[in-house]
């Protein structure tokens, strides 16, 4: 990699990319190499920027001078944001979703749509996003303090090329009108020769441009969909502000350095990025996936995503995460979203988990098994839809709080199962094993509308904040309370992830995500290691000193008093990984 390229060396490149009166620092520094493809433009300013509503981001091959990418900001970035609360209207699709499969080199430069479909229908920015879509909508520039972030179109740009980019006056504009935009050339860079090897089976991604890719997107692109071996993308600290969408993958690991530290998030919602009009929306094999999540995982198998940070910007219905496929696994992550903040369908399990949401946070079709959870929600907590041929959802160990926001007293439902619209869910599930509840109101159900004779709404041993069992005498009729020696078996069979997910009982073998670092014991003698490591079960950890294990060392941190080479083992039922050896040195 260039050192130009990472942000610890930015400064340094500046100096020779750069005259000294210069006020705007480019990223990638004109002259960098070892590029990745995905890289996002960045300027940063002495001023806030602000986005015009004219000209062109143009992306140039240097070696023929082949047109390579074009953003036209004449071309509004999608529908306009005007619905907020929980629940705005869905708009229509504003352009043809049919069609064949299609790509971004199909993208006419300085056009918002795809062959075959006339301008004049779709007049919104499109970019495709994991290549099975005709395209999502997308802010070709975004502007977060005194940074603008420019997104060229995926997969556009290729590994062993340099490119120069050309930017119009007036696409952006600071204060004291001192940028009048690029132009001749000077911003160019080089991309890496090559990516990782195609069956690679750990890749890195870098916010700042020293991993394998600079997007999650760029990562998921790079992964075969069904790999002979499980891979996992690793993902640096960092700010990911990106829709991710995938589909059809197998055998996937995406697991962030720190669960708040690295954030994947997008200003994404059903206005912005609509339905498609008159297809199903992921309850079945080969329907077209809903648009209008910030990370999507559609259609697939055995995918785990393990601590890290996902969020939609937008209010409205908007999740954070949609996952539907089979087998999936989400452990040490936050979800935050608006209406429908958590729509899962197929068999997923949930551990550790924190979301928060405005209205029916949790949508979908199960099974899904939560344990040891968090969840927060303005409205109903979830909207429940699974058919007789699955469970539901089911809660063990799992807190409810209701979302106040300055309305001190507020209270909410557990679950709503209205008629949906004519398409009656009659043996939808819920059940709550030793659940902690805030703010739920006394009927905790409802409104039940339609037939409720086949519904399952459970509880069993719900409890307050401050652990006393709450008051379930008013709870509404369709719903049961199951008795600690009467349900003993019952409960004990919904304790178990296997009963609920389709015979399937989750296992993980354990990842390192945080190495130990090198370092010298201090005055005292003594430093601080530390690592961090997932797994589901979660993995327990054994410190180890020139690879003899120490005594009581079992936790992620160590408190370490001799010079040598320390490693930690973290271990679960499914495997053992070691860490890498951290040298403590005396002073």
């Amino acid at each position: 990699m260039n050192a130009c390229h990472a942000t610890s060396a930015v400064l340094g490149c500046l100096a020779a990319a750069l005259p000294a009166a210069a006020t705007v620092v480019q990223l990638p520094p004109p002259g960098a190499a070892s590029v990745n493809p995905d890289t996002r433009l960045v300027l940063r300013f002495d001023s806030p920027p602000t986005v015009g509503s004219a000209g062109q981001v143009r992306i140039y091959d240097a070696q023929d001078g082949r047109l390579v990418d074009t953003l036209d900001l004449s071309v509004p970035a999608g529908p306009a944001q005007h619905a907020q609360g929980p629940y705005p209207p869905c708009l229509p699709a504003p352009y043809d979703y049919g069609g064949p499969r299609r790509t971004n080199a199909d993208i006419r430069p300085g056009t918002p749509s795809a062959p075959g479909v006339p301008p004049a229908a779709g007049n919104y920015q499109l970019s495709i996003i994991g290549g099975f879509t005709d395209g999502f909508h997308f802010h070709p520039i975004l502007v977060r303090g005194n940074t603008a972030t420019i997104a060229p179109h995926h997969n556009l740009l290729g590994y062993g090329k340099t490119y120069y980019v050309e930017i119009d006056p007036g696409v952006l504009t600071v204060a004291d009108g001192s940028f009048k935009g690029i132009g001749g050339g000077g911003w160019r860079f080089a991309t890496r020769p090559h990516g990782p090897p195609a069956d690679a089976r750990r890749i890195t991604v870098n916010a700042d441009g020293s991993g394998d890719f600079d997007t999650v997107q760029g990562a998921l692109d790079h992964v075969p969909d069904r790999p002979a071996r499980r891979v996992t993308i690793f993902v640096r600290n960092g700010d990911y502000e990106e829709i991710v969408y995938f589909r059809n993958k197998r055998k996937l690991t995406i697991a962030g350095e720190d669960r708040d530290k690295v954030r994947v998030h997008y200003a994404n919602n059903e206005v912005f990025n609509p339905h498609p009009p008159g297809v199903g929306t992921n309850e079945l094999p080969g329907t077209f996936p809903s648009r209008r999540a910030a990370f999507m995982a559609d259609h697939v198998e055995d995918i785990a995503l393990l601590n890290m940070t996902i969020a939609s910007d937008l209010e409205g219905q908007a999740e954070g995460l949609l996952i539907n496929g089979e087998r999936n696994i989400v452990s040490n992550v936050t979800v935050i979203g608006a209406g429908d903040a958590l729509q899962a369908n197929g068999s997923n399990y949930f551990s550790d988990f924190r979301l928060a949401g405005g209205g029916d946070t949790i949508l979908g079709r199960g099974a899904n098994f939560f344990q040891r959870c968090a969840i927060e929600s303005r409205g109903p907590f979830m909207w429940v839809r699974n058919t007789a041929a699955n469970h539901g959802n089911v809660f063990v160990d799992c807190s409810f709080t209701t979302r106040t926001e300055g309305n001190a007293g507020a209270q909410t439902v557990l679950a709503r199962l209205p008629d949906n619209k004519g398409r009656n869910y009659p043996y939808a599930e819920a059940v709550l094993i030793d659940a902690t509840l805030s703010g739920i109101s006394p009927e905790a159900w409802g409104p039940l509308d339609g037939v409720t004779r086949h519904l399952t709404l459970m509880e069993y041993n719900s409890r307050g904040p401050d652990g006393k069992p709450v008051d379930t005498s008013r709870r509404h009729p369709a719903s049961r309370q199951l008795d600690r020696v009467k349900d003993a078996a019952l409960v004990a069979r919904y304790r178990d992830p296997a009963f609920v997910l389709k015979g399937w009982r989750p296992a993980l073998a354990p990842l390192i995500l945080r190495q130990p670092r090198s370092a010298a014991l201090d005055a005292g003698g003594r430093v601080t290691l530390e690592a961090g490591a997932a797994g589901v079960p979660a993995p327990a950890y054994q410190w180890l000193r020139d690879g003899r294990p120490i005594a009581g060392a079992n936790k992620p941190t160590l408190l370490a008093n001799a010079p040598g080479s320390y490693t930690v083992r973290a271990t679960n039922a499914s495997g053992t990984e070691t860490s890498e050896a951290a040298s403590v040195t005396g002073q």
